[in-house]
């Protein structure tokens, strides 16, 4: 029978971080259920001292003013948080190692890595929000399935029956516009249009919407044949950034989607079904 401290423990609020290549995705929980989801630029050292001397307290999170007052609003669960005398239990997946570096120093803080997968067939530099991402997208949808993320890098993980079956990675939608305009002298700076432009372009700046986002549809709809030919029975879900646009596009493309979601906040799917198993293992808690 659980102690009643453990107890205590496994129902005390926690806190998920996903370090992303571009940003910090954050999510508060109680037990297994998120009560919220904001997303924050990369943090500075004194950012980071800031948070966790004023334990995570809603009064911190205004101070930084990275967020809105709706974000804001939706935080102040943190002020009676943060008046806990044990440390707020920080989960971190981190594809940055100098974000995760700045928060070795607090008590509560985990890292969470591959070892702590449990999935089977995961090579040493397998992205852990990749892992992560494959761990909630079946444990939500079931197996076999595949994920796409559209974020700074354009990802496809697949896998079946808890078994990590593999993937590709390239350049995500706002990368290539940023590369094509970091590396010609004569493209303009393309952003993310709402709606699928049109195929055949009459100016510079259409003909990269329609490259980019033809091509990278064109991308998708290989890998997604391919996909449905060896598992017809998979499941496919969207994720990332730009996974809703994609998403959007793909329907106004093919007119309809079989088998397919969005689920933006995947990763925390993944990190919520994996914080029992973490917390039985933490000896701080």
């Amino acid at each position: 029978m659980p102690s009643s401290s453990s107890a205590s423990s496994s129902a005390a609020p926690w806190l998920g971080l996903v370090v992303g290549n571009t940003r910090l995705h954050w999510g508060l929980f109680y037990q297994q259920q998120w009560q919220a989801v904001w997303h924050t630029p990369h943090l500075t050292a004194p950012q980071v001292a800031a948070l966790i001397d004023q334990q995570f307290d809603l009064a911190a999170w205004r101070s930084l003013q990275l967020l809105d007052q709706d974000t804001l609003d939706e935080l102040a669960p943190l002020t009676a948080i943060a008046t806990s005398p044990s440390p707020l239990r920080l989960y971190g997946a981190s594809v940055v190692p100098a974000q995760t570096a700045l928060w070795q120093s607090y008590s509560g803080f985990r890292e969470v890595t591959l070892a702590d997968i449990p999935l089977a067939n995961l090579y040493p530099s397998l992205g852990i929000d990749r892992a992560l991402n494959l761990l909630g997208a079946g444990d939500r949808y079931g197996w076999p399935i595949l994920v796409i993320d559209a974020g700074t890098a354009l990802t496809f993980t697949a896998g079946t029956a808890e078994r990590f079956i593999g993937g590709a990675i390239l350049p995500g939608l706002t990368t290539q516009f940023a590369t094509l305009a970091a590396n010609t002298a004569n493209l303009p700076t393309a952003h993310l249009p709402t709606a699928l432009p049109s195929r055949w372009a009459s100016n510079t700046a259409a003909a990269i919407h329609s490259g980019v986002i033809y091509g990278t549809l064109a991308t998708l709809t290989d890998y997604l044949q391919a996909w449905q030919q060896e598992y017809p029975t998979g499941y496919v879900v969207l994720t990332g950034g730009d996974g809703s646009r994609l998403y959007q596009w793909w329907q106004q493309h093919h007119q309809k989607t079989p088998g397919m979601a969005v689920e933006p906040h995947l990763t925390f799917f993944g990190l919520s079904r994996l914080q029992p198993a973490l917390l039985a293992t933490d000896p701080q808690f």
